[in-house]
């Protein structure tokens, strides 16, 4: 094989390459700009819950007690550095277990871990952090849903947890916690491409009929569709 043939098979997978990675971007943008609307229901709306991101990634939050759920019962307090029990409010996020535990910062981000991530190669988990209070703003969002829409949406979230032979939360023993507020667990699918920590929230939002986005990969749609919600 010539050097012309193989700088020529090298410059069309190049071109595949950005063609892909232009079309994905697209798609992206165009489907996070596409809303999915907001269900109506007769009944109050009074269980307050948050939407919040640090930039990258959004976290669904939601009372840590009420009448439909304790979640004090499966992700214990004793599981955080802090064991603080004092919290009202718990976030959760899913996402690639590679990027949760080995990737403290973008800077450190290995090729390998986001190669896995990319494919669906790596497992995934669900990063569950204890809050006193939350400030609303551009990245945090609150939102207000009825009973039986919350009791959908944990639903959701409980459905994305990997459970043990007892039928508890399976917690991760790791020293990459974010804070002292923290824990990771082991979670069910497999973050890839198409269905990234934000399109898990995403789809949080959904279950429990609100305003979101026919699809993201990112962030930005979601808090999008709630630019208006200050």
């Amino acid at each position: 094989m010539t050097f012309k043939r193989i700088f020529k098979i090298i410059g069309r997978i190049a071109t595949g390459f950005i063609a892909f990675v232009a079309s994905y971007l697209l798609f992206a943008y165009i489907l996070s700009h596409i809303s999915v609307a907001k269900e109506t229901s007769s009944s109050p709306a009074d269980v307050p819950i948050y939407i919040l991101t640090n930039g990258v990634h959004t976290d669904v939050v939601l009372p840590v007690k009420n009448k439909a759920a304790d979640w004090s019962n499966d992700i214990k307090y004793q599981n955080t550095t802090a064991k603080d029990t004092t919290a009202r409010y718990i976030a959760f996020g899913w996402g690639d277990k590679g990027f949760y535990l080995n990737t403290p910062t973008w800077s450190q981000l290995k090729f390998s871990v986001a190669f896995k991530a990319a494919f669906a190669l790596s497992s995934s988990a669900i990063h569950a952090t204890f809050y006193k209070q939350l400030q609303e703003g551009p990245d945090c969002k609150k939102l207000f849903i009825s009973q039986e829409q919350y009791s959908r949406l944990v639903a959701f979230v409980r459905s994305s947890f990997k459970i043990d032979s007892s039928g508890q939360f399976i917690n991760i023993k790791t020293n990459a916690n974010y804070g002292v507020n923290d824990a990771f667990y082991e979670a069910k699918g497999k973050y890839n491409l198409f269905y990234t920590c934000n399109t898990w929230a995403n789809n949080a939002l959904k279950s429990c009929g609100q305003k979101a986005c026919l699809w993201t990969p990112f962030d930005k749609g979601i808090f999008y569709q709630y630019r208006n919600n200050d």
